[in-house]
């Protein structure tokens, strides 16, 4: 399985995907960032991959995560994210032991995670998408200073889900965002255990 960070981004910036109930998007689509009732104590988890997201959250269907939210990031937030991670779970290719690991977990502001990406016809592929959760400061910082923008993308999700019921494939590919292999430096690559 091939782990590369695919994204959205242009040169200061990223997309990435959230979904929550309408009690909290609505007010981060006004605010241009999240504000109570957004929890800032709690891990957020956020994605770049569209369809993976469109796999979470069921095409916006499941409780609690009927609105879908694009949330453009200054890439320097992103890669701190990245570069202050610790894996969700044990990888031995990327911690000598158990006990490495969980000291290191206790000390990162945040959790990445590689999943099965997803083709347009929600079957899993041999890439793995990245998720990356934020707890502790990272989540202050990605309040307070990363987000550029939020962008309402539950129409979208709607479309894409029409389409998927339907079984047009092209037609889902069709409306997709161009998401590249995003450009990380070595000692990222090596933090996340991407390829």
């Amino acid at each position: 399985m091939t782990r590369t960070v695919r994204a959205e981004f242009d040169e200061r910036t990223v997309t990435v995907y959230q979904a929550y109930r309408p009690e909290i998007a609505d007010p981060a689509l006004r605010a241009g960032t999240f504000v109570a009732p957004f929890k800032r104590d709690r891990m957020t988890w956020i994605k770049p991959s569209l369809l993976w997201m469109m796999y979470r959250c069921g095409f916006g269907t499941k409780p609690d995560q009927e609105r879908v939210l694009a949330v453009r990031l200054w890439r320097e937030g992103f890669e701190w994210a990245l570069a202050h991670s610790c894996a969700s779970s044990f990888d031995p290719r990327r911690y000598r032991d158990h006990e490495h690991w969980r000291a290191h977990l206790a000390e990162s502001p945040v959790r990445v995670q590689w999943d099965p990406e997803r083709d347009a016809a929600m079957r899993p592929t041999e890439r793995r998408a990245i998720q990356v959760g934020l707890g502790g400061d990272a989540v202050r910082r990605y309040v307070d200073e990363w987000i550029v923008s939020v962008h309402d993308r539950t129409e979208l999700a709607g479309e894409l889900h029409r389409h998927h019921r339907d079984g047009d494939h092209e037609a889902m590919r069709r409306l997709l965002p161009v998401e590249r292999e995003y450009p990380l430096p070595e000692r990222i690559r090596t933090v996340i255990g991407g390829d």
